[in-house]
């Protein structure tokens, strides 16, 4: 955390809480501005509506008392309080009051400190009552203190993404409900959508706390999700109370079976609930479940000091290797017919990989070690099994990394300056370095489009040319670059068509990632692909 140097003088005037006052640099208040005014406006709004300022209300229900918030309804809304909001504290099935005035019933919507207003919400007030109580004795202390709140108003949506066939022409937008894939393909999602653990105002104070809030989040990455109705869908970053309480109950009731892999709690300190890992879905309608592999680096670490390292040296090196990452790798049949192969009746399988790599920067052989652990274990999969192969996930590697030449290119380049870091010797000698997998990047697609045209050019803009990969599929405040991928066998699979990429700058308006808009510091990435016909040998 830096050190403040600039405070906002309409903060101090406004009395908005100190500590959100304060800025690094005149810079990061100039970034932050978008975000910053907001509590401006709101102060404002809380004295012009409530007749208090905004500091004495939080003040006074900080602590020391409870909260009842209620939703304003008209007669004809008189079922409105019968619609819980997801964890806001238990909802009773009666009004809490009905105003004499305006003759509007009040119904309870949730009973905590806290509350994110839902959709039901929307187009109603909101009002928080509090009362102080007495601790010891679990009694009331004088009179409720309500605010209330203006109208509810939707939540920002983002722009539909669109899907791009690798030619160029514009299939059309994926927040369609007619939008599926073609005859004989599919398509696979992969995205990390930021763990609430780590979704802290600390680490992205640019973005309003309301946006941040775990009831907030949720609902909009789940929309977005649905929305781009993939046959395949990887995510990493998700907690395990989230994926039991929420994601595979939710995804469910849209058609999907799940697959949960959580990493390893050697060195995580943590709620164990909390701890995230990489969850997997797929529709039950295109795909069922054949086998399942779970990857854990940290055994392979042990597995590796036991062969490798001298035991007095053991625990120096467990404790550089071991950061409780995973890899979940399942194997599913296609149920949709193997349509243009020359074998129409043999199944179709297909191995989806999909991993978190979590390893600080500075540790550059443990996270090329546990993607090459990775790739040779599927290696051994594809020699047993012939299949098409996908790696998705948050690789936390740019382009130009040794873990991206390795996945794409299939080795290492012997005289990377990355190879200098190896306190270990894990990765000698270097000519190990390498895996058989004819594995290419998906949205390397966009940079071998042919031909002209608007949306051409726009996906064009969006690449680097001298990588052949997205600008960007990460963009924070402190740092903008790829790190998430789609890798496929080029032998068995071909890409049909892509999801179209964000541009950095339409970003940019909210100061970056995640924002109202986007739930999550990274974009997703979504590409169609086919089954290519088995060549006969």
């Amino acid at each position: 955390m830096e050190q403040a140097t600039i405070q906002c003088l309409g903060c101090v005037k406004s009395k908005i809480p100190v500590a959100k006052s304060y800025h690094c640099s005149a810079k990061c208040f100039s970034d932050a501005w978008q975000h910053h005014k907001v509590l401006h406006e709101r102060a404002s709004s809380s004295l012009n509506e409530n007749g208090a300022e905004e500091e004495e209300l939080f003040g006074r229900f900080g602590s020391g008392g409870s909260g009842v918030l209620s939703t304003s309804g008209s007669g004809s809304m008189s079922n409105f309080g019968q619609s819980p909001g997801v964890n806001n504290g238990p909802v009773p099935l009666y009004p809490s009051g009905t105003d004499k005035n305006s003759g509007e019933t009040w119904f309870e919507v949730g009973h905590s400190r806290t509350y994110t207003p839902t959709t039901d919400d929307i187009g109603h007030a909101l009002k928080f009552e509090c009362v102080a109580v007495d601790a010891e004795k679990k009694a009331q202390v004088g009179t409720p203190t309500s605010i209330m709140t203006s109208r509810v108003i939707p939540a920002p949506t983002p722009t539909p993404r669109r899907l791009i066939q690798v030619n160029g022409d514009v299939i059309g937008h994926l927040d369609l409900d007619s939008q599926t894939s073609a005859l004989g393909t599919f398509t696979v999602l992969s995205y990390n959508i930021l763990a609430d653990a780590s979704a802290t105002g600390e680490a992205y104070s640019y973005c309003p706390t309301w946006a941040l809030s775990w009831t907030y989040r949720r609902q909009n990455l789940l929309r977005e999700i649905i929305g781009y109705h993939a046959d395949i869908i990887c995510l990493q970053e998700v907690q395990l109370n989230h994926f039991e309480d929420f994601f595979a109950p939710e995804l469910d009731k849209h058609g999907y079976q799940a697959l949960y892999k959580k990493r390893t709690i050697e060195v995580y300190s943590g709620n164990p609930l909390a701890i995230d890992g990489c969850a997997t879905f797929f529709r039950k309608d295109k795909f069922s479940h054949v086998k399942k592999y779970e990857v854990e680096f940290n055994k392979a670490a042990q597995s590796l000091t036991d062969a490798i390292i001298p035991a007095a040296q053991k625990r120096v090196a467990l404790s550089r290797l071991i950061k409780d990452n995973i890899a979940l790798i399942a194997v599913l049949e296609a149920k949709f017919g193997n349509h243009g192969t020359e074998n129409p009746g043999k199944r179709q399988l297909l191995c989806v990989a999909n991993t978190h790599i979590n390893v600080h920067q500075d540790l550059k052989d443990v996270k090329l070690w546990e993607v090459h652990t990775l790739l040779k274990g599927l290696e051994k999969i594809a020699v047993s099994a012939d299949i098409p192969m996908l790696v998705c996930g948050d690789f936390n590697s740019t382009p130009g990394s040794t873990p991206h030449g390795l996945l794409a290119v299939g080795k290492v380049d012997q005289l990377h300056p990355d190879l200098a870091i190896d306190p270990l010797g894990i990765l000698r000698p270097l000519s190990k370095l390498n895996h058989q997998l004819p594995l290419v990047s998906a949205y390397s697609s966009f940079a071998r489009m042919v031909g002209v045209g608007y949306d051409l050019d726009h996906q064009r803009r969006r690449m680097d040319p001298t990588t052949n990969e997205p600008l960007f599929t990460n963009c924070t405040r402190d740092f903008t670059g790829t790190v998430d991928y789609i890798f496929y066998t080029a032998d068995l699979l071909t890409v049909e068509s892509l999801l179209e990429l964000l541009d950095e700058e339409s970003l940019r308006k909210d100061t970056a990632l995640p924002s109202p808009e986007w739930s999550s510091d990274h974009i997703a990435l979504l590409a169609e692909f086919r089954c290519k016909p088995r060549i006969r040998r």
